[in-house]
């Protein structure tokens, strides 16, 4: 097993932007001392949910502030991004990490930074398959042209070249045949349980064929949150995070003004406590290792931040002290602070 924390940059009521992303890199390093495999970051525009509007920039100084543990983005926006750009900064990343940055990437939705950054809602809706395979030719090779509906330009040399290939998050079938069809590995989101994301990966193994990526290169994102007892962890978990998910969803807005389904954020937040590593440490070890071994995921990646700001450090180190030795084995519990039982493994070739 491989676990890492996954970091949304939440915006909790009282704290400030710029407070929250301090903390966000004060609680990279904390996941290196405690164990952890590697930390995804997430990427949000224009909403409190996520603060970070940029995955790949905080991963920079992540990867800056750490030694041993790999960095990845969960997501960076690709219909946001012009692919080429991307790609270059993800090059400069790989080469002067020595190998631990990992670019995630996702199709987004229809929200306001298509009409603010530009990129606009047909390139959203039809382009994301051009983009995609822009952004793994420039991730392929030494050079790179274009001749399609959204992008066109002459033949270029990428500087710096790396040979990487990016995880692509799978809300819908269709990104998910997209991946399929590319052999690119899946990152899956909290919002599903453990059978929808078996089904899932069932569907893209019969789509890409067998072995389509090597093992374990799949990720799955999870609440983990420890507490004493797994009472008091819930009631924590329902006591704090209605007041950050509620302005934070309420701020995904569209840009063509579609309606949008509100979600219940009670329900929600039931929902994740139920199904997700939340509780004390037994129960936390019991959930990951089930999820495990109903889907067949070596790889998962926990949102540490629910029970707010105050609390995330203590569960990342309740996690790493408490849960990764459990989950990880003999090789985890004996590791020194800043090392873990394997080494990280960006998704590169």
């Amino acid at each position: 097993m491989r676990i890492g924390v996954f970091l949304l940059a939440a915006q909790f009521p009282g704290s400030g932007a710029g407070e929250v992303l301090s903390q966000v890199a004060t609680w990279i390093e904390a996941a290196e001392e405690a164990g952890f495999d590697d930390v995804w970051i997430a990427e949000h525009h224009f909403m409190s949910y996520g603060v970070c509007p940029s995955a790949i920039t905080l991963a920079a100084h992540a990867l800056g502030r750490t030694r041993r543990i790999g960095i990845g983005t969960a997501v960076s926006v690709l219909s946001a991004w012009h692919p080429v750009a991307l790609a270059e900064q993800a090059a400069m990343l790989h080469h002067l990490s020595g190998g631990r940055f990992t670019l995630g990437v996702g199709r987004g939705g229809p929200w306001l930074e298509l009409e603010v950054l530009g990129t606009g809602m047909e390139r959203y809706e039809r382009g994301f398959a051009e983009a995609l395979d822009l952004l793994c030719a420039a991730l392929s090779g030494e050079r790179v042209a274009a001749a399609g509906e959204f992008f066109r330009f002459r033949e270029v040399e990428m500087v710096p070249a790396a040979r990487m290939r990016p995880v692509v998050a799978c809300t819908s079938e269709a990104t998910l045949a997209l991946a399929a069809a590319r052999g690119l590995p899946l990152l899956l989101g909290m919002h599903i349980g453990d059978e929808e994301k078996a089904a899932l990966l069932r569907t893209y193994t019969a789509l890409a064929g067998e072995p389509a990526v090597s093992e374990g290169a799949h990720v799955a994102a999870a609440v983990g949150f420890v507490g004493d007892s797994t009472e008091e962890a819930v009631k924590e978990l329902k006591r704090a995070m209605p007041g950050w998910l509620e302005p934070g969803l309420a701020g995904y807005v569209t840009v063509d003004g579609r309606p949008r389904a509100p979600r219940d954020i009670a329900k929600y937040v039931d929902f994740l406590t139920r199904v997700h590593p939340v509780g004390d440490a037994d129960l936390c070890t019991e959930r990951i290792l089930a999820t495990a071994e109903a889907t067949g995921l070596r790889h998962l990646i926990l949102m540490v931040e629910g029970g707010g700001p105050g609390r995330t450090l203590e569960n990342i180190r309740r996690l790493g002290a408490e849960v990764l030795p459990k989950v990880k084995g003999p090789a985890a519990d004996t590791a020194g602070p800043g090392s873990a039982s394997s080494p990280p493994a960006p998704a590169s070739d």
